[in-house]
C-alpha cells in the first residue's frame, strides 16, 4: 500500500494530462464488467467508477434504510430515521459497519442537540359557542411547545384590525393588563419575537397562546409557523389572520352582548430533551495524502419519518461510491462523512467544522455534497456558491474568491458530465446543504441535488420534464408534499426514482474520482500562510454566518 501511494505521488505530474483526457471521455453506455469484477478491481478512473455505479446496488441501500425506519418507529409511532431517535442510530451503525468492511478507518463523532418530538397529533378546536375542529397545517400549526388547556380566550393589547402592519400585540407586559389568569391569550403577529409574546403571556397567567398572522399582506395572512426559544410549558398555536380575526370578533361580540366568551381547546403532547445524543459517521481512506483531504458528504438524518428522498438517497449515493473505491489508492486522502441533524439546521456539519483545529481545517481542501439525488419530478442541480437558493431563488449569501473560484472546478466537472449524457442542468447555492458549513469555513465545495416536490417552474419543466407547481404541503402531488412537511410521514421508498438516483450517482462518482486525484486545486497554496489566511477567513465568515433566526 505504501509503495503504491508513493508511486501515485511520483507520477502526479501526469494527472492534469489524465484529467484533460477524462473530460472528453463519454459516459459509460452500459455495464461491461460484472458486479464481482467491480468489487475486485481498482476503480481508479472516472470511467471505471461510473461504470460500476449500478441501480441494484444503490437500491439495496435504499431498501435497507427503509427497513431500518420501519423497524424503529419514533415516539409518534411512525417509521423514523429522525435525528436523536433509534432509527437514526441504526442508520449510522449500518453505514459504519459497511465502511469498516470496505477497509476504511471509521469513527463516530457524538454531539448533543435540543431534541423535540410530538408524541401525538396536536389538536386545536373551538368548543363553544361554535364547535369546530381546526385542521392541522391547513388552519393552524403547533409551535414546539407542550401542554393542554381548555379555556376562554382573551385578546392581548396592541391588536390592529384592520391591519396596516407593525402590530405590537403582546410585546409589552402592559398588553396583558386586566388579563384573567387561566385564559388563552390571543395575540397578533408583529414587531417583536414570538418568544417575547409568549413569555409575557405566561407571566400574565395564560394557559395557552394563539398567535395569528398580521393580515397586512398576502404573505402575512396565511397559516404560518413560528420558531420559539426553548419549549414553552403551555401550548402555543400559530394560525392565519382569518382564524385570528374570527376569534377576535367572536370575543368582541360576546363582551358587547354579555354572552359567554369563545372557548378553545389546545392539546400538544411531546418529548423535549435539550441534550440528546446525535452522530456523524466519519470514514477515512487508508491511502492518500493526509495533508490533502477530499471530504465527500451527505446528511443521513430524516425529518418526519423515513426520509428516503431527503436524504437516504444522497447517503446511498456516497455509500455506494465509497464501497466501489475501496481498492483505489488515491492521491488525496478521502474522508466520507454522513452528517446528522442537517434537517434541524446543519447541526452535524456545523459541529464537525467548528471543532476542527486550524491545522485540521487547513488539511481539508475540498468538499463534495450529495443532498437529495432521486426526486421523481426532478431538477438537475449543481451546487455553485454564486447560484440562487433552491427555495427562495435569490442569491442570499455571497462567498469570497478563495471559496468561489476553486468551487467552480467540481461544478464544471459535473456540468461536463451531464452534457456528456445529454442532460441539462441548473446551478443552486449551497445554502441549506452541509456544503454551506464548509464554504463558511473557507473550504471550496460543490455537489448535486434534485430538488423536492416543490417550486418547479415552466422553464424547468422545459429542461427536465415533469410538471410545474409548488406542491409542498399540498395535495394533489406525486408524493402529497412528503418532504420536510410535518405530520405526513410519507417520504418512503416509493417517493424515489431509481433511474434518477442512478444517473445522479454516476455524475457524483465522476467528479469524486476526478477530485480524488486533483492537484491543481487541492494541492494549491501549500503554505502556512495559506492555512492562516483560510483560518482567518473562517473566523470572519462564521461571525457573519446566518445561524437561524426567530421569525417575526
Amino acid at each position: 500500500m505504501r509503495q503504491l501511494k508513493s508511486r501515485v505521488i511520483a507520477f502526479a505530474w501526469l494527472v492534469p494530462l489524465c484529467v484533460a483526457a477524462w473530460l472528453v471521455m463519454p459516459a459509460s453506455a452500459g455495464a461491461t464488467v460484472s458486479s464481482a469484477g467491480c468489487d475486485n478491481r481498482s476503480n481508479d478512473t472516472p470511467s471505471k467508477l461510473v461504470e460500476c455505479v449500478r441501480t441494484g446496488d444503490l437500491w439495496q441501500h435504499m431498501q435497507a434504510f427503509q427497513a431500518i425506519a420501519d423497524a424503529n418507529p419514533g415516539p409518534d409511532g411512525h417509521p423514523s430515521r429522525n435525528a436523536g431517535e433509534p432509527g437514526y442510530k441504526a442508520s449510522a451503525d449500518y453505514v459504519a459497519n459497511l465502511m469498516k468492511q470496505a477497509g476504511y478507518d471509521v469513527s463516530i463523532q457524538t454531539y448533543q442537540f435540543d431534541y423535540f418530538v410530538f408524541t401525538d397529533l396536536p389538536t386545536m378546536s373551538e368548543v363553544s359557542p361554535i364547535a369546530h375542529d381546526y385542521g392541522l397545517t391547513t388552519e393552524f400549526n403547533p409551535g414546539l411547545s407542550i401542554g393542554t388547556t381548555t379555556a376562554e380566550i382573551q385578546p392581548a393589547g396592541g391588536i390592529k384590525i384592520p391591519s396596516t402592519g407593525g402590530s405590537t400585540s403582546g410585546c409589552d407586559p402592559s398588553d396583558f393588563t386586566g388579563f384573567v389568569a387561566g385564559r388563552i391569550a390571543l395575540i397578533q403577529r408583529g414587531t417583536c419575537t414570538f418568544s417575547q409574546k409568549v413569555a409575557n403571556a405566561q407571566n400574565a397567567g395564560a394557559s395557552g397562546v394563539i398567535i395569528f398572522n398580521e393580515g397586512n399582506t398576502a404573505g402575512r395572512s396565511v397559516v404560518f409557523s413560528g420558531s420559539l426559544t426553548g419549549v414553552p410549558t403551555i401550548p402555543v398555536a400559530f394560525t392565519s389572520f382569518a382564524v385570528g380575526n374570527d376569534l377576535y370578533n367572536q370575543y368582541q361580540s360576546a363582551v358587547a352582548n354579555s354572552t359567554a366568551l369563545p372557548t378553545i381547546s389546545l392539546n400538544f403532547q411531546g418529548i423535549h430533551d435539550p441534550n440528546r445524543d446525535d452522530y456523524n459517521v466519519i470514514a477515512d481512506s487508508k491511502s492518500g495524502d493526509p495533508n490533502h483531504i477530499l471530504v465527500v458528504d451527505a446528511h443521513l438524518d430524516a425529518i418526519y419519518g423515513a426520509g428516503m428522498l431527503d436524504n437516504a438517497s444522497g447517503s446511498a449515493t456516497i455509500l455506494d461510491i465509497a464501497q466501489k473505491m475501496k481498492r483505489v489508492h488515491t492521491l488525496n486522502k478521502m474522508r466520507f462523512i454522513w452528517f446528522g441533524g442537517e434537517e434541524l439546521g446543519l447541526l452535524g456539519s456545523h459541529h464537525y467544522v467548528d471543532n476542527l483545529s486550524a491545522s485540521e481545517l487547513s488539511k481539508i481542501r475540498y468538499d463534495l455534497d450529495a443532498d437529495v439525488t432521486s426526486t421523481p419530478n426532478y431538477v438537475i442541480g449543481v451546487l455553485d456558491p454564486a447560484g440562487v437558493d433552491l427555495f427562495g431563488r435569490t442569491v442570499s449569501t455571497q462567498f469570497p474568491p478563495q471559496v468561489y473560484e476553486p468551487s467552480k472546478v467540481s461544478r464544471d466537472q459535473l456540468i461536463n458530465y451531464f452534457d456528456s449524457i445529454g442532460k441539462q442542468h441548473e446551478t443552486f447555492s449551497p445554502v441549506g446543504t452541509d456544503a454551506f458549513s464548509f464554504n463558511m469555513a473557507g473550504v471550496p465545495a460543490s455537489g448535486v441535488l434534485t430538488g423536492q416536490d416543490c417550486c418547479k417552474s415552466q422553464d424547468e419543466v422545459n429542461m427536465f420534464g415533469g410538471y410545474t407547481g409548488n406542491f409542498e404541503g399540498n395535495v394533489p402531488s406525486f408524493d402529497g408534499g412528503c418532504v420536510d412537511n410535518p405530520f405526513r410521514w410519507c417520504d418512503n421508498l416509493d417517493n424515489n426514482d431509481p433511474n434518477v438516483l442512478t444517473f445522479m450517482s454516476k455524475a457524483f462518482a465522476d467528479t469524486t474520482a476526478r477530485m480524488a486525484f486533483n492537484r491543481s486545486v487541492i494541492w494549491a497554496g501549500d503554505s502556512k500562510a495559506r492555512a492562516a489566511r483560510r483560518h482567518a477567513a473562517r473566523v470572519k465568515l462564521r461571525r457573519g454566518a446566518p445561524r437561524g433566526s426567530t421569525i417575526r
